[in-house]
């Protein structure tokens, strides 16, 4: 009896490994009823594209609005259920919750309180300290905290451009994800982390959280084929006059170089008020004007209405700037 049993328990067995490498040539795969993944992998990636590059547009338009180095990025990309997601974020944290038109449902953006403090901070005039003790903010830090999330959000709308146009829009603020309910408990999310760096010294974490419904409707634009066709089309004229008054908007710095010259650290510490320092420019050398750092116009100086001015004269050129010593 003990052998003829042992020859059942090695029949089942084979058949459960002859059973096994039919599922493993068919492709087949164990599916988890509980938690099922609606994202597939290259809707991650796409997702994973489509926010490091609005990681690094929402550093340019941070670095300029706080007037300090602000560095944004891509940490994961995840699917897990909104119950898990809640509980793996931490408390206190400022949530922004925004529409997404004409995505259905809502969205949540999170930041943590070190960095907000810091961005608050330097709104109101400061060094952009962050606060270490965490606290909740006063109604003026929240109004601050809700339009800088607008702004972060506009960047966010720019970035899904290629994908569908959309529209976005800050519709509430709060200090912790446990009473925030935009989906069920076990629906399917997707989580992206970003790391931020606020003048290489202060850091923090960022969180944005798109339930399965909003981004069902455009599953199919979720992949990186789809993102790659798309970066080759060509603007529209209508594209390329909004570009033009966003430029137009943009602030650039324009100073004009009068001269240089070598002295010595002994002769730099001696000087003082009424000193006169001889630079290598002529009289009846043309200035360079600089644009952000770099030369782009020859001018003359002079004066309009009691003001220094100077008269752009032509278009800096290199070869000339270095021949004119000699000339």
């Amino acid at each position: 009896m003990v052998k003829n049993l042992n020859d059942d328990i090695n029949i089942n067995n084979s058949e459960i490994t002859d059973a096994n490498s039919v599922i493993h040539k068919r492709g087949y795969k164990l599916y988890n009823f509980k938690r099922p993944d609606k994202f597939s992998k290259d809707n991650l990636r796409a997702l994973h594209d489509i926010h490091r590059e609005f990681s690094k547009q929402v550093s340019l338009v941070l670095t300029g609005y706080l007037r300090m180095r602000v560095d944004v990025d891509v940490v994961s990309v995840d699917q897990l259920t909104y119950e898990e997601f809640i509980k793996s974020m931490p408390s206190p944290m400022n949530v922004g919750v925004f529409e997404f038109s004409p995505l259905p449902g809502q969205v949540l953006f999170g930041i943590s309180f070190e960095v907000l403090s810091c961005m608050v901070d330097r709104m109101l005039g400061g060094n952009g300290f962050a606060e270490a003790k965490v606290r909740d903010l006063t109604d003026v830090e929240k109004a601050l905290a809700k339009r800088m999330i607008s702004v972060i959000v506009k960047s966010l709308s720019e970035a899904w451009s290629g994908i569908v146009p959309v529209e976005s829009k800050v519709v509430g603020l709060d200090d912790n994800y446990q009473t925030i309910q935009i989906a069920t408990p076990g629906e399917i999310v997707a989580l992206l982390t970003f790391e931020v760096q606020l003048a290489n010294k202060n850091f923090g974490l960022a969180s944005l959280c798109f339930p399965y419904p909003v981004l069902e409707t455009v599953l199919s634009r979720l992949s990186t084929q789809h993102i790659f066709q798309t970066k080759g089309i060509v603007a529209t004229s209508e594209e390329r006059q909004k570009m033009i008054q966003k430029l137009n908007t943009s602030k650039v710095d324009i100073r004009t170089l009068l001269g240089s010259c070598e002295i010595s650290l002994e002769d730099f510490l001696q000087l003082s008020v009424g000193d006169i320092v001889r630079l290598d420019n002529k009289v009846s050398d043309d200035l360079i004007v600089k644009v952000n750092g770099e030369k782009k116009f020859f001018a003359r100086p002079g004066t309009l209405k009691k003001n220094v001015c100077v008269k752009i004269t032509d278009i800096y050129n290199e070869m000339y700037d270095v021949l004119r010593a000699y000339i």
